[in-house]
């Protein structure tokens, strides 16, 4: 199983152990892709179905807060009511999506600490460092993407953008890929600016950064996406 649909819990069969099989062989195929550093989007995915889960286990809660509770004994010496809740209509279909939820939502956490792991290690071995004089407007630029066993560099257009988060304005980079270089002695990370500059003259004086990585990654799983973070940590100094 290559996804898990957002609204799982509540589609299709709400029983335990068919929820059960659906949800370990999703994770399955997750740490399959941990395993060969594959890390998105599943690490967002698996983030995502946690705070859903917490939130819908939140809600039944609630909810069952909310019905009608019954006087079970009245204490003369402190004024206190006991109260006992009423039965809950369809309490099957509720019981069975609670054990759902709780079976869930440790193993969603386990997996998302597994994939922050690799993360912080793959983020242990990628280098960013600008390329020539950085401009005084460094939310748009290029980024030079290389692999030191690979004789290529992967140019791109990169763009920060800035949206709403719950309670803060968060910040972001978009990528555009541009054109392969293929890397040789003569052609430096200079030179491939300076032709950029020459060739696309909507950027005449584009931030550049080099991201290297020590080792082989995942360009759209993990490389990329990482290497977009640390652009936000270097731009938003």
């Amino acid at each position: 199983m290559k996804t898990l649909d957002k609204d799982w819990l509540t589609t299709g069969l709400i029983d335990f152990e068919y929820k059960k099989y659906v949800l370990l062989a999703y994770l399955q195929h997750v740490k399959s892709n941990f395993k060969n550093q594959k890390l998105y989007p599943d690490l967002r995915d698996l983030q995502y179905h946690y705070e859903y889960s917490k939130y819908f286990k939140d809600g039944i809660e609630q909810m069952s807060d909310l019905f009608p509770k019954r006087i079970r004994d009245f204490n003369t010496d402190d004024l206190n009511i006991v109260y006992e809740s009423s039965p809950q209509p369809d309490n099957h279909y509720i019981t069975e999506l609670e054990s759902i939820m709780n079976y869930a939502l440790p193993r969603f956490e386990n997996a998302i600490n597994e994939g922050e792991e690799i993360v912080a290690e793959v983020q242990d071995n990628i280098n960013v460092t600008p390329i020539g004089i950085l401009p005084l407007y460094k939310n748009d630029g290029y980024l030079l993407v290389h692999e030191p066993t690979i004789s290529e560099t992967l140019v791109y257009q990169y763009n920060l953008t800035v949206f709403e988060g719950k309670n803060e304005k968060l910040r972001g980079v978009k990528t555009f890929y541009v054109e392969t270089v293929r890397k040789s002695v003569s052609t430096t990370f200079e030179n491939i600016k300076l032709d950029l500059v020459k060739k696309y003259k909507h950027l005449p004086n584009p931030a550049t950064y080099l991201v290297e990585s020590k080792y082989i990654l995942p360009l759209e799983e993990t490389l990329l996406p990482i290497a977009k973070w640390k652009i936000v940590e270097e731009v938003t100094r």
